[in-house]
This record gives C-alpha cells, sequence and structure tokens, in this order.
C-alpha cells in the first residue's frame, strides 16, 4: 500500500509539475493586447469577454478600449493607440494602404432589416427613406449598400448607432423607422409590438459581421501573445458550438456584464442558439474560406474597390498565427 500512495505521490507532482511548466510557459510569453472596441459590451460580446478572461488567465494583460465607433476603432490600430481591433475595415487597408491584416473570424453576418410598417413596407419604400446602422465600415452598412444596388435605391440619409440593442429600443420609443438589427433584437420588436415591425428580405448575404486584425508588426513582434488570445477564442467558439449554454453558466462564474437589463439577460441563451444554429460562430477561425467570402460579399457591397477575382487575399489577411493555433488545438 505504501509503495502505491508513494508512485500515486509521484504521478500528482508530476502532473502538478506539467501544470507549473505550461503555467511559467504562458507567463513567458505573456505580453499586453490593447483590444478596440467600436461598440458597447452587450450580449453580442459575451463570448468575447469570456475569450478575454481566459486568456488573462493564462498571463496575458488584455485591455479592453472602447472607442465610439468602428471607424474610430480602425483609425486607433492604424494611429498605434490600440493593437488589436475588431470590425472588417477592408476599405481603410485598401483605401490608406494601411500595414494591417485580418486574422481571425470572429462572427458571420446574420442581420435583418427592420421597418416600422407605418412608414416603409418594402426595398422601394426606401428611396429617399431614412435607413440606420451600425457604423460606415461595419457589416450592416456593407448590407444597406447592397440592397440599394439590388433594389436601385438611394437612401436619403444612412445613419450610424453603434449596438443592435440601442438601435432596437430606438425603433421601439419611434425614433427610428428602419435599421438593420441581429436575430435577438428583432424578436425582442417582434414580441414588444406585434404588427407595427415587418422584416425586408435579405438575399446574398455570406460575409464576415466581425474580425480581427492588427498591424502586421504587432502580430509579427506577440506571436506568442496573440497565439494564446486566438486559442482561447477558438476554446470559447467551439464551447459555445457545442452548448450553447456555456455561455450562460460562464457569464455567471466570471462575473461578466452585471448590469445587463433583465429584458435582454434573458435573450443571451437564445441568441448564442439561434447564432449556433446559422453558423455565427467559426470553429475554424475563418481562415480562406471567409476571406475569400468577404472579397466577394465586401466587393459587391461598395466596401472594397475592383472585383472578387482581381483582389489577393494576401493584401487583407494573414493567416499565420491562426495557422499555429490551430496547429496546437487541432481543426
Amino acid at each position: 500500500m505504501r509503495h502505491m500512495w508513494s508512485h500515486l505521490s509521484r504521478l500528482a507532482a508530476t502532473a502538478v509539475l506539467v501544470t507549473g511548466i505550461a503555467a511559467v510557459n504562458d507567463a513567458q510569453a505573456a505580453g499586453k493586447i490593447r483590444l478596440g472596441l467600436g461598440d458597447i459590451e452587450s450580449v453580442e460580446t459575451l463570448n468575447l469577454l469570456i475569450a478575454i478572461e481566459h486568456t488573462k488567465a493564462r498571463g496575458v494583460d488584455v485591455q479592453l478600449i472602447s472607442f465610439k465607433s468602428e471607424d474610430i476603432a480602425n483609425q486607433a490600430i492604424v494611429n498605434d493607440q490600440a493593437d488589436i481591433g475588431i470590425g472588417t475595415p477592408y476599405a481603410v487597408i485598401q483605401k490608406v494602404k494601411a500595414p494591417i491584416r485580418l486574422f481571425f473570424q470572429l462572427s458571420t453576418l446574420q442581420f435583418y432589416p427592420v421597418v416600422n410598417t407605418e412608414f416603409y413596407k418594402a426595398w422601394k419604400d426606401l428611396d429617399g427613406g431614412d435607413l440606420v446602422v451600425h457604423s460606415r465600415t461595419s457589416g450592416t452598412q456593407a448590407i444597406a449598400n447592397l440592397m440599394a444596388q439590388k433594389h436601385g435605391i438611394k437612401y436619403g440619409s444612412l445613419s450610424y448607432v453603434p449596438g443592435s440593442e440601442v438601435r432596437a429600443l430606438a425603433m421601439l420609443q419611434g425614433n427610428i423607422k428602419a435599421t438593420i438589427i441581429d436575430a435577438v433584437n428583432t424578436n425582442f420588436l417582434m414580441d414588444k409590438a406585434p404588427g407595427k415591425f415587418a422584416v425586408l428580405p435579405l438575399e446574398g448575404v455570406k460575409a464576415s459581421d466581425e474580425a480581427m486584425f492588427a498591424r502586421v508588426d504587432y502580430l509579427e513582434k506577440n506571436a506568442e501573445t496573440v497565439g494564446i488570445f486566438i486559442e482561447e477564442l477558438l476554446k470559447t467558439w467551439r464551447a459555445i458550438n457545442k452548448d450553447p449554454n456555456y455561455v450562460v453558466t460562464e457569464r455567471q462564474k466570471l462575473g461578466l456584464l452585471k448590469d445587463l437589463p433583465k429584458d435582454l439577460e434573458k435573450e443571451v441563451l437564445p441568441y448564442y442558439q439561434i447564432g449556433v444554429k446559422g453558423g455565427m460562430f467559426p470553429t475554424d477561425g475563418g481562415g480562406m474560406v471567409a476571406a475569400k467570402s468577404d472579397l466577394d460579399f465586401y466587393s459587391v457591397a461598395g466596401q472594397i474597390q475592383g472585383s472578387a477575382a482581381d483582389l489577393k487575399v494576401d493584401d487583407f489577411w494573414t493567416f499565420k498565427p491562426l495557422e499555429a493555433a490551430l496547429k496546437k488545438l487541432g481543426n
């Protein structure tokens, strides 16, 4: 019996040693990430907040910096005021030839054009009408541009209000007559005011809603730090796809978004259930498939000049950080 306990003790000591070595390796690799978010922390960002906390637990100092809009967040990356940004800055990369590249697809587009039926009932009614989207470089604006092209209309005004929740509440209050929002907030509006709102048809939309991007020099100099972050993003996304309730339990465990209104709190699980069902959260970081889909969509939508066939993926994306993380975790 003494020999057995001695053997078990050695096994336990070995396990502790291995864990300790992993922690030391992470600590040695650990650096700092100034993460620029051109949005509000909400139901939509809970998965990201979970991955950030897990990254912090591995010794990386992740500082979340909130900006008023994605445009400002994009400029912060270009000007070295933040390290990693969130969005789809294809226009910025092309127009100013910014030395930044996308490297991880966070989510695919799953948005719905919602109108107040007192004013609009079809796309043609929005000719000369007012539409509100997330920001100038967002997927919602790309959708707006694409639909204007498809239906031969020109908006009277295109305004920018970050956050699907914010736009949905403004719709409910009558301050916005038409917008593009996520599934949960679309359902929220339909439940709160049956018959008042309608969803317009949407065709041919398959691209990134949000992706991560950074300056090339930052990615090269901080490969291990970025690698840890990507690994935790992949682990979190995979856990959510396996069981969307993971977001609910992790939120409680980590104490995230404690001030979330009750009306929105009950939408956490449905949002991620709907997202998982629609393939919103890629378990492989998107990679080449995401990059090519984005060039197809954003070129047609007018965010990128030129046809997708003539555009080079490498001018917008770098795959080395993602490939390194996938090699560690497996596809």
